[in-house]
């Protein structure tokens, strides 16, 4: 398994070398891409691993840049392309769902991604240095340039570094290996159910005997400024407009959502290892953002919450960790009374005499058969467990009232680790 660091490069003196480095690249992209387009609508083959490179060796953009970081950048032109032959392959089998597209050019005069394999690069004390390659040498009398290497990762471990230019703003990423963390004390019979939602952003109920909710107003509430913002700028401004302005405030806003989904997969990922949970079942329904028409605002809470990149991040650490990861369908788990055992039927599947012993009776609160009021979103998450406990061999018998009832919040922002979730 890989791992990848993301850092802002703040160091004013490599803007430059990062400007030249990314406007090369993404001509050399565009020259792969040509090239690899051409190949395919006049011979029907997709270019292989090292086909561009040896084609396009003699073009300016290669020798302008450092032959290896050139290559590898050239390698992953040529990954894409291949990346559409699978795919194309599977949506003819009827195993996709949406046709896959032939890679574009990419907009001229902007800036691409450059690659650098660890062979490239040096380590110089805290820094690290980026060659630039023999023609900038000869032409500006510069060949490298040096970025602060971070104190939590091993040299040794890296495997190659993406510079990546993104609204005004240039990230470095470190590709580093991983090794799974496995642990002996996690058992496949205590079992964690996830339900995804906007104010609740996970309801989590377990087996085990616990229960929380990530709360996501924070959340939501940031995603609502941001919208304000940028209406408030766009105001009598033609179509299309943008601005610098425009690109720091997005910027902040994706750096806030990026935190957020890697804050409350840790704190998911460190219940499960505090309670030796080793099996986690998240339920979700594919594509259920397409299309969908619930009004402007609440479009805009439900569609722009990056909660498919949390479900992502959980399911990466979790085989970091060897933890178990189960995704299922969700239809009915709000509308079924767990604590009463209703039946749950899938989507299209509904009996016509099927229905719910208990009802939603407001926002968050559920009343089931008898009359008990319990929490509607930990409701759902005990009956996706319930909706896969038989085929995954598991017991429900550690799922009380009191865990759909009272969960814990947690509030994500706060705290930067994952504090215990105590009542």
């Amino acid at each position: 398994m890989y791992g990848c660091q993301q850092d802002l490069i703040k160091n004013p003196d490599a803007l430059p070398f990062l400007e030249y480095l990314c406007t090369t690249a993404n001509k050399l992209i565009n020259c792969g891409i040509y090239l690899a387009r051409q190949y395919y609508f006049k011979c029907g083959y997709i270019v292989g691993k090292h086909d561009l490179s040896k084609e396009l060796k003699s073009n300016p953009n290669f020798k302008f840049l450092f032959a290896q970081a050139a290559q590898q950048t050239l390698m992953g032109v040529a990954e894409s392309f291949k990346s559409y032959k699978e795919l194309s392959k599977k949506f003819k089998k009827g195993e996709l769902e949406n046709r896959p597209r032939l890679p574009n050019y990419r907009k001229k005069g902007g800036l691409g991604a450059i690659t650098y394999p660890k062979q490239a690069l040096r380590l110089k004390g805290e820094n690290v240095r980026i060659p630039l390659g023999l023609k900038v040498k000869a032409a500006f009398k510069v060949d490298a340039f040096l970025f602060p290497f971070p104190s939590n990762l091993d040299f040794k471990k890296i495997r190659e570094i993406r510079i990546l230019p993104r609204n005004g703003c240039f990230y470095v990423e470190w590709v580093y290996k991983l090794e799974t963390l496995t642990s002996a004390s996690l058992s496949d019979q205590n079992v964690l159910g996830i339900d995804h939602g906007i104010d609740n952003w996970l309801t989590c109920v377990s087996n085990a005997g616990t229960s929380f909710i990530i709360d996501g107003k924070h959340l939501k509430s940031v995603n609502q400024w941001y919208n304000k913002q940028i209406a408030t700028i766009k105001e009598n401004k033609p179509q299309g407009f943008w601005s610098k302005r425009l690109s720091r405030i997005t910027e902040k806003r994706n750096r806030q959502m990026r935190d957020a989904v890697n804050k409350a997969a840790r704190l998911v990922i460190n219940h499960c290892l505090e309670n030796g949970i080793g099996r986690l079942v998240f339920g979700w329904n594919k594509g259920q953002k397409n299309g969908i028409d619930i009004g402007a605002k609440n479009n805009q809470k439900f569609v722009q919450i990056p909660t498919a990149k949390l479900k992502d991040r959980i399911q990466q650490l979790c085989e970091l960790y060897g933890i178990e990861f189960v995704e299922t369908e969700e239809s009915y788990t709000s509308q079924a009374s767990f604590l009463d055992g209703d039946f749950l039927p899938t989507f299209g599947a509904k009996p016509e005499s099927w229905k719910a012993s208990g009802k939603r009776v407001k926002r968050g609160l559920y009343r089931t058969q008898n009359g008990s009021l319990v929490n509607a979103d930990a409701n759902g998450a005990a009956n996706i467990l319930r909706k896969v406990s038989t085929n995954l061999g598991f017991s429900l018998n550690g799922v009380s009232s009191g865990d759909v009832n009272a969960p814990v919040r947690v509030r994500f922002w706060t705290a930067c680790e994952a504090p215990a979730l105590t009542k």
